[in-house]
């Protein structure tokens, strides 16, 4: 697979095949049927994915995954409602941030970044505290790597009659969720993720009967996920201008998850790019973060090298003009950078990625080989 360069190792937005960057040469009209059928289309198979078309609505949102995600908060949990927020990681912080500033209540449970929340404590903070109504998760962590319980919590909540709201924007579309298994109200992903097409939409399957009592929870207009999808059903078309060639985008690049061989296909390459790049770090003596039974094939932290020479922007840039785009740590307690499994991209792609880490470490006198 030749992608444009320099690969993107990031967790979105990540390096997109040539079909899909070409699919947004078109411009389309916002209200023309065909740009209409095309957003059908992708909310179709975007329900298909997680086995969700029965019980549950796919309702797209312009912005980032983050946007999405306060939508849905803003639209499930009532005023009056509280949330229980689980954390290890500086999503799930963001998470409750947005509880903040929305003005609902919450209560936060934060466990280590390298620690996930276990099915065990969900039970016990939900037997301590009836006012929660809703949980809310992030299925992997995208800071670390990590890769939370969902269907054991989830389990959890079911039994405690309460609400399970899953920011599954790093997991949606490589690992598997089945939502005939795993109950919740809304799982929240975007388009410049798993899927590979670009950013600037997210979307939110949410349980149909629960969407249907939403109406006047949420505190924004343009975020209002119940008038959306109560506008889209009606008309077919978004209630504001919508992100056409993101649309078109991720149309094409759906049409390559299914001839790739769709989820356990996708599943697959992300997790051999991840081995790869695991055994390719070890070699130069470069350590994962997380032990690989909690790690998720999605993008892994490294600790970076104990070296007074080594600098992230100086070694950044030195695997950038190489051809490769890495992240920065995002822990607080441990220097770290963090290297992206996910994207066009394959085991060779990541074998050579190692190879220009090594070779900028090299110009930099930290490592010898």
């Amino acid at each position: 697979m030749p992608p444009a360069a320099p690969i993107l190792l990031t967790p979105g937005p990540l390096t997109t095949s040539a079909r899909t960057r070409q699919a947004m040469m078109v411009d389309w009209g916002s209200w023309d049927d065909r740009f209409n059928q095309l957003t059908a289309s992708v909310c179709t198979q975007l329900l298909a994915i997680i086995h969700a078309s029965a019980g549950h609505h796919c309702v797209p949102l312009q912005g980032s995954g983050t946007f999405a995600v306060e939508a849905a908060i803003g639209t499930l949990v009532p005023r009056d409602g509280k949330v229980l927020v689980l954390i290890n990681g500086a999503y799930g912080k963001r998470l409750a941030k947005i509880c903040d500033v929305l003005g609902r209540a919450f209560s936060t449970f934060e466990t280590a970044e390298d620690n996930p929340t276990t099915a065990a404590d969900v039970d016990r903070l939900l037997h301590a505290d009836p006012a929660i109504t809703h949980t809310a998760l992030i299925h992997c962590e995208t800071s670390t790597g990590i890769l939370n319980p969902l269907p054991q919590i989830a389990e959890v909540v079911r039994r405690h009659g309460k609400r399970l709201i899953i920011d599954a924007m790093s997991s949606f579309g490589a690992l598997p969720i089945d939502a005939r298994e795993v109950p919740f109200d809304a799982l929240i992903a975007a388009s410049g993720k798993c899927l590979e097409g670009v950013p600037g939409m997210g979307f939110v399957f949410v349980e149909k009967q629960a969407l249907a009592t939403a109406q006047g929870n949420c505190h924004s207009l343009a975020m209002d996920l119940f008038d959306q999808h109560t506008y889209m059903a009606k008309t077919g078309q978004w209630r504001f201008t919508p992100p056409t060639h993101v649309v078109a985008a991720l149309h094409e690049a759906l049409l390559q998850y299914h001839e790739e061989g769709g989820l356990p296909a996708r599943h697959q390459r992300y997790a051999d790019n991840c081995q790869a790049l695991l055994d390719g770090m070890a070699e130069l003596g470069l350590h994962s973060f997380l032990p690989a039974a909690i790690q998720a094939p999605i993008i892994v932290t490294f600790h970076a090298p104990k070296n007074p020479r080594y600098q992230f922007k100086d070694f950044y840039e030195r695997v950038k003009a190489k051809g490769f785009i890495l992240y920065p740590g995002k822990l607080t307690q441990v220097e770290t950078f963090r290297v992206g499994c996910i994207g066009h991209v394959d085991a060779q792609g990541m074998q050579a990625a190692v190879k220009a880490i090594a070779q900028a470490l090299q110009e930099m006198e930290v490592l010898d080989i």
